[in-house]
């Protein structure tokens, strides 16, 4: 349900889950929240697919109508999996042939497994010859990574959530841990009932409130103005990591320059905060042996959302809190495998492990391991630039895995309006979602207690997930669902298991270094870099 990651034991009575009870992994050590305990019923609904779906001839794609989801018949009939795979890789052929492999798009899913999304992000690149791919941490924490990869060089959290326990304060800004991901919430609370600093930064109230030693409910889009002004006090008051500044980062003299004219009392008019709160903020982090700053959707769906992460990481490198134990920057991931589907390359501008588009020894180590031609230079579109390509025309076939732009996209109504315009779609889910509505192929998927693959969590901890239940009905597992339609249009993949998708990750992934398929079945998890 989250990016928290927390290992689960389910408990099967006559192939149903009876109950859920935590595990003894490294994120939650064997506590639940209660979405992870009671949340499973999802996978017993009536409404799961479980046989391939095409649609009816001469039934009409429409914007403003949506079907039944208890009743799919209306406008699909039910086919083999030999019939629906051959519809859907036969469209999606004939839509390459005519108007080119950038005519198909694709968007993946962060609630799949790495292999999953490794092999669906392969499929566009290999299949159609763009980098046109991508999921929903567009529409998430993308300027967070953004500003991470900028200015400490990974896409990742820099320290564990359980990091806290050795931390003397911590900022929490724009984000909800207690609501979006309640078991991480648990340690935050266990610091702060240990004495630890927590400083909560929110416009709103919220649950963490309560266990704050500071509140700070400013404007709301004044996120800059107030970690300026934080950052403003560091600087003119000398408060700053000297050594760590000199020793482990560049352009100091530039920053406390740009820095000097936005001190407290000038802020607090734009940031609603006053500026002794602001001064005092600024001096107990400054002053902190070890701090931590966790931040969430509230800082990065902004206009200025990289921005926002820029503050944050240039307020803990001036303290020197990132890389010693207890310190570190963390912006909490939201999906379950958010982490895991864009270090395996499901994003538009990057191969796997943040490899970008445009190195030419990148795109040719890639062209050599998959043995297909090179990689595309270009950067692909994003998930609103795609749905803009449709409604021009410029892009006619799509091939959807677990996402749902017709619910999730910023303009809903131009979403689904350019998504009925589609010559051929194919849907892969575990439910006849809002977008599953204008399907040419819907394809029935394994929901995740009925699969096996890894999973990164927030944490950079690589988790391996193995099946409890089967799938019900003909529905199968989306790596091998992938494969079958890559074969169909001519791509030589023979994957038997993830195992071998994930043993080929390897081969083009640093961060998997010394993490292998039989370390993760003994050791449950391993963190990365390892």
């Amino acid at each position: 349900f989250c990016g928290v990651g927390c290992q689960l034991t389910f408990h099967i009575k006559d192939e149903r889950i009876d109950y859920v009870t935590g595990a003894a992994g490294p994120a939650n050590e064997n506590r639940l929240c209660v979405k992870g305990r009671f949340g499973f019923d999802y996978v017993h609904h009536p409404e799961r697919l479980t046989v391939p779906l095409i649609r009816k001839d001469g039934v009409a794609k429409s914007a403003d109508a949506l079907i039944d989801p208890a009743d799919p018949r209306t406008h699909f009939r039910e086919a083999s999996w030999e019939e629906a795979l051959d519809a859907a890789a036969n469209g999606l052929r004939a839509l390459r042939e005519t108007h080119g492999g950038a005519s198909v798009a694709g968007f993946g899913s962060a609630k799949c497994s790495n292999e999953e999304a490794y092999l669906f992000q392969k499929l566009i690149r290999q299949g159609f010859g763009h980098n046109n791919v991508d999921h929903c941490t567009r529409l998430c924490h993308a300027s967070s990574v953004a500003a991470l990869m900028e200015n400490v060089g990974s896409g990742a959290v820099t320290a564990t959530f359980n990091e806290i326990e050795n931390a003397d304060i911590a900022i929490v800004i724009g984000a909800n841990p207690t609501e979006n991901h309640p078991v991480a919430a648990t340690y935050f609370k266990q610091f702060a009932k240990r004495g630890g600093e927590l400083v909560v930064m929110d416009p709103r109230g919220q649950g963490l409130k309560r266990h704050a030693t500071d509140m700070l409910q400013f404007r709301p889009g004044t996120d800059v103005a107030l970690l300026n002004a934080i950052m403003h006090v560091i600087v003119e008051e000398g408060l700053y990591d000297r050594q760590y500044l000199d020793g482990f980062t560049e352009g100091f003299d530039t920053f406390s320059a740009h820095i000097r004219d936005v001190a407290p009392e000038k802020m607090a008019e734009l940031c609603g905060i006053d500026a002794e709160t602001i001064r005092t903020v600024a001096r107990k982090f400054a002053g902190a042996r070890a701090g931590m700053i966790f931040w969430g959707m509230g800082v990065s769906q902004h206009i200025h959302g990289t921005d926002n992460s820029r503050c944050l990481i240039s307020l803990a490198l001036l303290c020197g809190h990132v890389g010693r134990p207890g310190t570190g920057l963390h912006p909490l991931r939201g999906q379950n495998n958010v982490q895991g589907a864009s270090d395996a390359g499901l994003i538009p501008m990057f191969l796997p492990d943040y490899q970008s588009v445009a190195n030419a020894q990148v795109r040719d180590m890639f062209s050599e391991i998959w043995g297909s031609a090179a990689v595309d230079p270009k950067p692909g579109l994003t998930v609103v630039e795609i749905i803009d390509a449709i409604d021009r025309r410029d892009i006619r076939g799509m091939y959807i895995l677990g996402e749902n732009p017709a619910m999730s996209d910023p303009d809903v109504e131009h979403a689904r309006a350019a998504l009925a315009k589609l010559d051929h779609m194919v849907v892969q889910d575990i439910f006849l979602t809002e977008t599953a509505n204008f399907a040419d192929v819907i394809l029935p998927a394994a929901a995740w207690p009925e699969k096996t693959g890894t999973a990164t969590n927030t944490n950079r901890q690589v988790q391996m997930g193995r099946p409890a239940l089967k799938a019900p009905g003909q529905a199968r597992e989306d790596w091998a669902i992938t494969v079958a339609l890559a074969q169909r249009l001519g791509l030589d993949w023979a994957y038997d298991h993830p195992r071998e998708v994930f043993a080929e990750m390897k081969r083009s992934m640093p961060s998997l270094d010394n993490i292998t398929w039989d370390r993760l079945e003994a050791e449950d998890a391993v963190t990365y870099p390892c």
